[in-house]
Parts: structure tokens; C-alpha cells; sequence
């Protein structure tokens, strides 16, 4: 079970929201639906849906590297990680990407709680007051790496017992 957080003000007030994040240190843009952070080199997001964004959070959870983690409403699960050092980690993005991973930076827009989206509203799955850091977006490329070795150890056994049969 997912538990999301609001942010540390009332759901509702964008202004307080903003004014919290500015203070996080965070580029933030107020939309008619919400707020968004603009990605820089600083501060960027790593968004993984599906079974991959629940193999990632327990490998973050396991090795002790979660961070800020915003949970999209949808059909399927999706959630943005926040993530620095993305100007020294180009190998690390390109393998994310190669996986499906989709890495926001250099200006992107992430929806920021307390935003209203076609399904719902973004929340906090791990607030930025919950979380002990930021991790490095390397962290977050081995919690994926590691998701698509499992993944594909999964499939492979998969198979050899459907070939066995």
C-alpha cells in the first residue's frame, strides 16, 4: 500500500506551496492547474512507471538512497524521483533511457504537489521533509539497472521453464 503525503501546508494553497519550495532552493513556475519545478542542472527527476517504478523504490528503500518522490495518479503506477548531478552522470542517463526510464532535465516542467492532473492530483510518496537528501542520479541509475537485471532474470527462468515443459 502507497502512502502519498501533501505538502507540509494545507493541499490547496499554491502560494504557501511555492513559497515552500523556493525556499528548497527550487525554480518553480505557478500554472492555472498547480505549481511545476523547472528542471536545471541542480535538480532534475527521473520518472519510472509500472513494475520497474516499484522494483526501483525497493532497491532506493534497501540501500538506503530515497529521496523526494512525487506519485502521478494514473491507470499505472508512475512516480518522479528527484535527482541531482545529472552534468557528470551522462552514462548513467543514456543507460536509464536505453531501459525506459525517462529522465527530465535542462528546463523540463514536473508537476509539484498540490497540482491538479487529468486523473487526480500529485502527491508526495516521500516528501521533501521526509527525505534525507536529494540522491545523485547514479543512485537512481543502479536502483534501475538493478530493477532490469531482475526483470530480465524473471523472464529468462520464464522461458526455460516454458521451453522445459
Amino acid at each position: 500500500m502507497r502512502t502519498t503525503f501533501p505538502t507540509t501546508t494545507m493541499g490547496t494553497d499554491k502560494g504557501a506551496a511555492a513559497q515552500e519550495y523556493a525556499a528548497l532552493g527550487w525554480t518553480v513556475a505557478e500554472t492555472a492547474n498547480g505549481l511545476c519545478l523547472i528542471t536545471d542542472e541542480d535538480l532534475s527527476a527521473i520518472e519510472v512507471t509500472g513494475d520497474m517504478a516499484a522494483a526501483v523504490r525497493r532497491f532506493l528503500r534497501a540501500n538506503n538512497l530515497s529521496g523526494p518522490v512525487i506519485e502521478i495518479p494514473g491507470q499505472e503506477r508512475r512516480e518522479i524521483h528527484l535527482v541531482t548531478g545529472v552534468r557528470k552522470a551522462t552514462m548513467a542517463i543514456e543507460a536509464m533511457r536505453e531501459a525506459g526510464v525517462i529522465v527530465h532535465t535542462d528546463g523540463a516542467s514536473i508537476p509539484l504537489p498540490p497540482t491538479l492532473l487529468a486523473a487526480g492530483s500529485a502527491a508526495w510518496s516521500v516528501a521533501p521533509t521526509e527525505a534525507r537528501w536529494i540522491p545523485p542520479v547514479v543512485a537512481l541509475g543502479a536502483a534501475v539497472r538493478a530493477a532490469a537485471a531482475r526483470t530480465n532474470a524473471a523472464s529468462t527462468k520464464r522461458t526455460a521453464l516454458t521451453v522445459a515443459c
